[in-house]
């Protein structure tokens, strides 16, 4: 079965590089704008990893994380924050808020496929 990764992010730069890095490993990839389509996306499909940004409009990463975990299904889903933010207090925040690992952009897609396959099994 196809490991399916929901991936938010608002640059169409990065959900095209992240949607040709997973597919070409065999993964099967939707993508989101920002937070509230994601949030959505997320609630109508089984997503077995999400990939999400944190500085978005409409909603954060965060909000996606908390809507996610505070949600009815799925709610233990990992959960990888891809930013270009780097902080201790930005990385204690997402991790406090239920994120399972922080990547900072921009990626390796080796290092990438290779964290969503030992979370995943995939």
């Amino acid at each position: 079965m196809t490991v399916q990764i929901l991936a938010i992010d608002d640059s169409r730069t990065i959900r095209t590089l992240v949607t040709r890095a997973l597919e070409t490993a065999g993964f099967h990839v939707t993508t989101a704008v920002d937070g509230v389509e994601g949030v959505s996306k997320f609630q109508d499909m089984h997503a077995d990893l999400v990939i999400t940004d944190v500085n978005m409009p409409n909603k954060d990463g965060f909000g996606v994380i908390d809507d996610i975990r505070q949600g009815q299904t799925n709610r233990g889903v990992p959960i990888l924050v891809l930013t270009t933010e780097s902080g201790a207090a930005l990385k204690d925040r997402a991790r406090k808020a239920g994120a399972t690992g922080w990547i900072v952009k921009p990626f390796d897609d080796d290092a990438l496929v290779g964290v969503i396959k030992r979370l995943t099994g995939g």
